[in-house]
């Protein structure tokens, strides 16, 4: 199996070489010299005229039939490559689809929290002022829900880099 896949490749390489070069300007002048050649040789009375149109037509035709197939060989691995990339970018369109889901989610979560911090603000703030009033448990409170207002401000502001983190790699992923 792994010989036939080897000659299969060779064989690949040779259209790819043999497609190439008729399409490069080195063909054209070979191609060009080989009709002023064959049309000469009737003229110099090398051949008949009759005789080098047969083989003219012959080779040409050959020619013709090794090149359509040459090209539909080409056109062939190009459309697979073309379905190849599509596949790509079709994964590529629902990795950024899920991964602007996730930047929603993860906003809704940020707005979420940003709202509890300002209610506990709001209710540390109220506790400040009647603090005067309060014994030593309300103050350990109260610097207990400091502290985790500060935690908090320190989840929001991971969870904001992590936001814009994922949205340069979007813009990258579009880019692409």
């Amino acid at each position: 199996m792994e010989k036939q896949d080897e000659k299969m490749a060779i064989l690949e390489k040779i259209a790819e070489g043999v497609t190439w070069w008729i399409g490069s300007i080195p063909s054209l002048i070979a191609h060009t010299l080989f009709f002023i050649i064959s049309f000469l040789l009737p003229m110099l009375n090398i051949v008949e005229f009759d005789k080098m149109l047969l083989i003219l037509t012959t080779v040409v035709s050959l020619e013709a039939i090794y090149l359509a197939i040459f090209i539909q060989m080409s056109v062939n691995k190009s459309h697979e490559k073309i379905e190849d990339i599509q596949e790509d970018i079709e994964d590529i369109q629902e990795d950024i689809e899920e991964i602007s889901e996730d930047i929603e989610e993860i906003s809704e979560d940020i707005e979420e929290i940003n709202e509890d911090i300002e209610d506990i603000q709001e209710d540390i703030e109220e506790i400040n002022d009647e603090e005067d009033d309060e014994d030593h448990s309300e103050r350990a409170k109260n610097v207990i829900l400091k502290s985790n207002v500060s935690n908090n401000k320190n989840e929001i502001k991971f969870l904001k880099d992590k936001i814009e983190e994922l949205q340069k790699k979007i813009e990258e992923l579009n880019k692409d």
